[in-house]
Order: C-alpha cells, then structure tokens, then sequence
C-alpha cells in the first residue's frame, strides 16, 4: 500500500478510534489539568501550551516506536527471502488493518486483550511519570508526555504490529506519527469542545463509517498480498 494513503488510513484510526483514547488517557489529562495552579488552569491560553507540550512528547514516543518497529520488521526480511517476507508482513499488516477497522466500527474489541503484553513494561515505566508529578512548567508536561506515550493500549500497539511491515523506520515512524495526530484533537481539546468531539466520534454510523473505510483498506492489501503470491 501507498505510504501516503498508509499514512491516511493511520490518521483516521487514531482519530475515530477517540472515544477510546480519551477514556484511556483522558484521566492522565485531567491529573495534568488540576495539578495545575487555578490561575493556570482557568484560563486557556495559559493552559494550552502545557497540554501541547504533553501531546506532542506522547506523539514523539510513538513515532519513535513507530521507527523501532520499522526497523525490526526490515531486519525480519533478512532473514527470509525478500520477495517472500513482503507478502507475509503485506499480509499481516492487511489482517491487522482490518482488526482496527473493526474495533473503530464497533463491532469486535478483541484488540483491548493485546495491552497486557504491555503491562510488564509499564511497571518499569510509570514510576518515572510519576516523579514529574505535579507538573509546574512546559518542560516538565513534555516529559510526562514522553513517559505517557507507552501507556499499555491496544489500539497503540496494534498499529505498531502494523508498522512492522511498514517497510523501514522512517516508514514505519510516519506511521506512528500519522497515527499520533489522529488522536490529538480528542486529547488536546479536552474540556467544552471536547465534549462536543466526542459525542460526534461516539456516533454509531460515524464508526461504522470510519471503521468499514480502513476495513476496505485491509482487505485491499490483503488481496494485493494474494495477488502477488499467485502470481
């Protein structure tokens, strides 16, 4: 598949799969909100440059996830004959494609299961976060941010299964980081108009929509890996 529409297809699950993410990290959000003093916190052009700098440092960590995943998905094809592991890593990406379109959709949620790979690391994690806690300063959200980037989450993680056969680490960071700025409206207007998201991504054809478009996307790479193999 195209890197762009990849890329696209990234954007749209990170976004549509919102409902999800604000109620993964929506409490994060809120802790770094009233952490904050009142004069901070009650007004939002002295609030806004906390929750971007939190955002983008997550955003970072998944890109740089994202890099590493590539990566280790470039070294895989050489250890198999090249033409061979395409198809394979074509053809994973494409399962895994249609995995998320269903989540997004609403219709299977079995994703959810694949964030207790990630507890056991989490546990070496969480206890640096926790020491930049209460957040005083820009700096010190970006570096919640970094650590809040590798909070377990199934959604997360299976699109850093997809960006294994994403080809290499730059495309597989792009991946990521397509992904990362799908979820930041949900994120970063946490509060009135938020809410107003939320309720708008929570809309059954809304998901079903987004979720049968990336589902189509999946299902066009497997046919495309199939294609390749019979021929």
């Amino acid at each position: 598949m195209p890197e762009n529409v990849s890329f696209f297809a990234a954007l749209a699950v990170g976004f549509f799969g919102g409902v999800h993410c604000v109620g993964m990290c929506g409490g994060i959000v809120g802790a770094l909100t009233f952490g904050l003093p009142a004069e901070t916190r009650e007004r939002f052009g002295r609030l806004f440059p906390y929750l971007l700098a939190y955002n983008l440092a997550r955003i970072t960590s998944y890109t740089v996830a994202g890099a590493i995943a590539g990566t280790v998905g470039l070294l895989g094809l050489s250890l198999v004959p090249m033409q061979q592991a395409q198809l394979v890593l074509l053809g994973i990406a494409g399962l895994f494609m249609v995995m998320m379109g269903l989540y997004v959709g609403g219709w299977w949620f079995g994703l959810t299961r694949i964030e207790r790979f990630g507890s056991r690391l989490w546990r070496f994690i969480e206890p640096v976060g926790r020491r930049l806690m209460p957040v005083r300063s820009p700096g010190q959200a970006f570096g919640l941010g970094l650590v809040w980037g590798w909070l377990p989450c199934g959604l997360v993680y299976s699109v850093l299964i997809w960006a294994l056969s994403a080809g290499g680490p730059l495309q597989g960071a792009l991946l990521m980081l397509g992904f990362g700025l799908g979820t930041l409206p949900n994120l970063l207007a946490m509060g009135a108009f938020a809410g107003q998201l939320s309720a708008f991504v929570r809309r059954p054809w809304v998901r079903r929509v987004a979720g049968g478009m990336v589902v189509a996307f999946g299902v066009y790479q497997l046919l495309l890996a199939g294609a390749r193999l019979a021929g």
